[in-house]
């Protein structure tokens, strides 16, 4: 077994923003947790730079690119998500329009249910038939559970139904603690996510579905003669803000599911159990603030970068290739960086012939704070192994030990 440290390269690596693959540590899948009482609002959130101090009761901060979570404060609890359940009643319209079983100018029936149903509205009108697009709308900048409605007993032709749907959804995508009851996030005791679902379908719905996204990013939106403004302060005190969606009940208490990028580099953010308005927006800039300024993602490799020539035996050329076949990227605290260790493991030589991906070594990552990642690494090129002739002198030159 052959190793060479790197940690003389690794104190030189460049910033990055353009990550394509996780590093991230994954969670086991896990069965719905029992609800349990919430922390109090003053306990610190757990970061990676110590405990920090938040007014939400629960809380998560999640790098977009890598899966990091910079921030958690009882992020496995089951708590009631209000009207950020919605973002699952929009995945499953974004992913019916996606695949054709659904269109933006499909014209759908209000029902009286709909229009008799209360909290926040869109204000449609019993027997009217509005189109999906401004439905979505409805639903994303009115936060309209009157437009949940119309969706929801369009696409399953009940609530009920639609409900079901999401559930299948949920699990289908990730979603390992939520149940939903309904469409709009209307107060049901069964009716339950955690803000780390949350973020995760926060996630899911970027990456799935950019051609809807944008919607999330309109400041306004008039329906009925009566114009409302989108509810998400992020958008207004957040640079680089550009979505999501907001949530309130007496249970609940406020809270937001936000994203927002700068300079190529996009964070989520889920907090839940503030006590006021003004609290959910202070409080959401605050911590966007705070990440944005104290972690980076630093590339170890990019995915066509040679890591190391390793020795081929009885092979047409000498050496192959190591590589990562894919960006190789850490979400780490700024003055991390210099502690980052990285090393290479693999046996040598490699036998002849070797095709290109074949797995022939491995990438350990460590140092302070960082979570130990063993990383596969493969051949960067095919090698063949030689002819007859050729391989008698290299044959014979190893016996002798030349």
């Amino acid at each position: 077994m052959r190793r060479r440290d790197m940690m003389g390269a690794a104190a030189g690596l460049a910033t990055s923003l353009a990550a394509t693959e996780s590093l991230a540590q994954q969670r086991p899948a896990t069965p719905p947790r029992a609800a349990r009482p919430a922390p109090p609002p003053t306990s610190p959130a757990t970061t990676p730079l110590g405990p920090l101090d938040t007014s939400a009761r629960h809380a998560l901060i999640m790098d977009f690119d890598t899966g990091a979570v910079l921030l958690e404060k009882a992020a496995d609890d089951r708590m009631p998500p209000s009207s950020m359940s919605k973002l699952m009643t929009m995945y499953v319209v974004f992913e019916l329009l996606k695949n054709g079983r659904l269109r933006m100018d499909q014209q759908l029936p209000v029902s009286e249910r709909a229009w008799r149903m209360g909290g926040s509205k869109m204000f449609v009108e019993v027997g009217s038939s509005i189109s999906v697009e401004n439905l979505s709308r409805g639903v994303i900048i009115q936060s309209g559970n009157d437009a949940c409605i119309v969706l929801a007993e369009g696409i399953s032709g009940s609530e009920t139904q639609f409900a079901e749907l999401m559930n299948e959804t949920a699990r289908r995508i990730g979603l390992r603690d939520s149940t939903f009851r309904n469409a709009t996030g209307w107060p049901d005791p069964e009716h339950r996510m955690t803000s780390r679902d949350l973020a995760t379908l926060a996630r899911r719905i970027i990456r799935d579905f950019p051609e809807y996204y944008s919607l999330y990013n309109e400041r306004s939106f008039r329906w009925n003669d009566i114009t409302q403004e989108n509810r998400n302060p992020a958008l207004s005190r957040v640079a680089g803000a550009d979505g999501l969606k907001t949530g309130h009940t007496e249970e609940a208490g406020y809270g937001l599911t936000a994203s927002a990028i700068r300079g190529g580099r996009r964070l989520i953010l889920v907090v839940n159990g503030l006590p006021s308005m003004r609290a959910r927006a202070e409080e959401s800039e605050r911590l966007f603030e705070w990440a944005f300024r104290e972690f980076e993602n630093v590339v170890v490799f990019r995915a066509a970068d040679t890591v190391e020539e390793v020795p081929v035996y009885l092979g047409e050329r000498a050496t192959v290739p190591l590589v990562a076949g894919r960006d190789l990227v850490l979400t780490l605290p700024r003055q991390w960086r210099r502690n980052l260790e990285v090393r290479v493991r693999y046996d040598a030589p490699v036998p002849a012939p070797v095709s290109k991906g074949q797995g022939i070594g491995t990438l350990l990552i460590a140092g302070q704070g960082v979570p130990e990642m063993n990383v596969p690494l493969i051949a960067g090129a095919d090698v063949d192994r030689l002819g007859l002739l050729p391989r008698i002198p290299a044959v014979i030159g190893r016996w002798f030990g030349s």
